[in-house]
């Protein structure tokens, strides 16, 4: 079982790497990985489990946030009334739209203890195609805090952190072409 102590924190220098892909088939290892982090972010969400394990809440894990440079990943979150659960094997953005959205709220990490104020802009909308816990192709097509939730994650297997997409000299400054989601 993860626990916030296996959660690499920023600064870390495998934060910073472009993860490499999962070979296929995929290995039992990677496999108890990858639900593993699903796990973690089941049960960070669940406030009794949370604070039984000390686990701090997300909604999004990624493989190198747990110091493993692999392009995995695992979200867990509901948003429009909509459960969106996923565990995913080499995850990539094949369209996205034009428009852009940003949560007013920020974006926060389990990675970065600090708050880091200021707007994140993230696709509106992305077509996602990544392989599944199975080992099933799987094609997503995502909006609202799904679609940022996912582009978040696919950063840290880009060695990206969040808070590289804020305007320095504006963070709340208010992207073009954007719609807001409050949070």
């Amino acid at each position: 079982m993860i626990t916030m102590k296996d959660i690499i924190r920023d600064g870390h220098p495998t934060l910073r790497e472009v993860a490499q892909e999962v070979v296929m088939p995929v290995s039992d290892e990677d496999k108890k990985t990858l639900n593993s982090l699903l796990e973690y972010i089941k049960m960070s969400q669940d406030p009794e489990m949370a604070e039984k394990y000390a686990l701090r809440p997300g909604i999004g894990l990624a493989a190198p946030q747990i110091n493993i440079s692999k392009r995995m990943f695992a979200i867990h979150l509901e948003d429009d009334n909509r459960q969106h659960s996923y565990a995913l094997f080499n995850p990539k953005i094949v369209s996205h739209s034009i428009e852009k959205t940003y949560l007013t709220s920020g974006e926060g990490c389990l990675s970065v203890d600090e708050n880091i104020p200021g707007y994140v802009p993230r696709y509106a909308r992305i077509t996602l195609k990544a392989m599944d816990q199975d080992g099933n192709n799987v094609k997503l097509r995502l909006r609202g805090l799904a679609a940022i939730a996912v582009q978040h994650e696919l950063d840290h297997l880009n060695g990206i952190m969040f808070y590289d997409h804020i305007n320095q000299k504006n963070p709340y400054h208010e992207p073009e072409n954007a719609k807001a989601i409050e949070r």
